[in-house]
């Protein structure tokens, strides 16, 4: 192919078919016509000799060649963009940008009052669209340009991306006032005793279960969630108890009948990190919210 006859700007077109797979929303995105964007589709067809996108029944699914493609195509597009932007300024009070943020309900719960309220003052405009965090890093959704960062916990990092220390935390145990099979201090027997509810987050053991396991032991979980908020309400309504990250338990703690325990065995504390791809580093709006994120830490 020669590059000189090529229009680079169906690159731009390939790149927002590949993140919307409709062509009606792609135009929509791109602010052209669906038959612009349609006859774009079938030029570039015709240069790279694929079909890139097929109908499969009511959806578009892109090919093996078109998969291939995306990302080199998205990350060439990313390096001209922020080439060009090289020196521009970053007006939080003005800007009116859109985040795309994955995290799980513990880390949005903890970060996003704090957030929002610095944003109020300082980004009034801004907006946050945050998706729900499993265990796994989304790497794709990273790649692909659909999360602009993730806040979460996460034990392999592809060197691809940048990884900052948000927070180190240790867990305690919530079970609600008065509970029956409770007088004094938690020790490991009652605690196995107790009836339990594990908050889960796709993984299929937790820390304490891990420990547990290794001593030859194991307790009794009755109920699980993938969200900290209920697990919170039930504990307080019910006779079980639950494992909680410490700041979060001492906040729920603050507005529901609860009382808390240290964990009657010694567990490390572990890291909830901000992580972007290293190729975005240089986009100032993006290291602006970073930097706003990792503040609230240290505050």
């Amino acid at each position: 192919m020669n590059i000189s006859t090529f229009d680079l700007n169906l690159l731009r077109v390939f790149d927002v078919l590949l993140r919307e797979q409709n062509v009606s929303r792609a135009a929509e995105r791109l602010a052209l016509s669906q038959p612009t964007v349609s006859n774009a589709l079938a030029r570039l067809r015709e240069l790279l000799d694929d079909p890139l996108l097929v109908r499969i029944g009511r959806r578009m699914q892109p090919t093996p060649k078109a998969l291939a493609l995306e990302g080199p195509i998205r990350a060439a597009l990313l390096q001209i963009e922020q080439t060009l932007t090289v020196g521009d300024s970053f007006d939080p009070g003005q800007s009116r940008q859109t985040f795309r943020l994955a995290m799980t309900d513990f880390v949005e719960q903890w970060c996003m009052p704090a957030l929002l309220r610095r944003l109020q003052d300082r980004a009034p405009n801004l907006r946050l669209d945050v998706a729900p965090l499993a265990t796994s890093l989304p790497i794709d959704a990273l790649d692909r340009g659909q999360l602009d960062l993730v806040v979460g916990r996460f034990n392999e990092i592809p060197a691809r991306f940048v990884r900052h220390l948000w927070r180190s935390e240790t867990l305690q145990i919530a079970v609600r006032k008065d509970h029956p099979q409770i007088s004094g201090d938690l020790d490991l027997e009652t605690f196995l005793r107790l009836r339990h509810l594990w908050v889960y987050g796709g993984q299929t053991r937790g820390m304490v279960d891990q420990w547990l396991g290794e001593q030859g032991l194991v307790r009794q979980i009755v109920y699980t969630t993938p969200n900290y908020l209920q697990a919170a309400h039930l504990v307080a309504e019910t006779d079980l108890c639950v494992v909680l990250p410490t700041q979060l338990a001492r906040r729920f703690a603050d507005l529901l009948p609860l009382q808390l325990f240290d964990l009657p065995f010694a567990l490390e504390a572990f890291d909830t990190d901000v992580v972007y791809l290293a190729q975005r580093g240089q986009e100032r709006a993006l290291n602006w919210l970073v930097g706003e994120i990792l503040s609230i830490a240290e505050d």
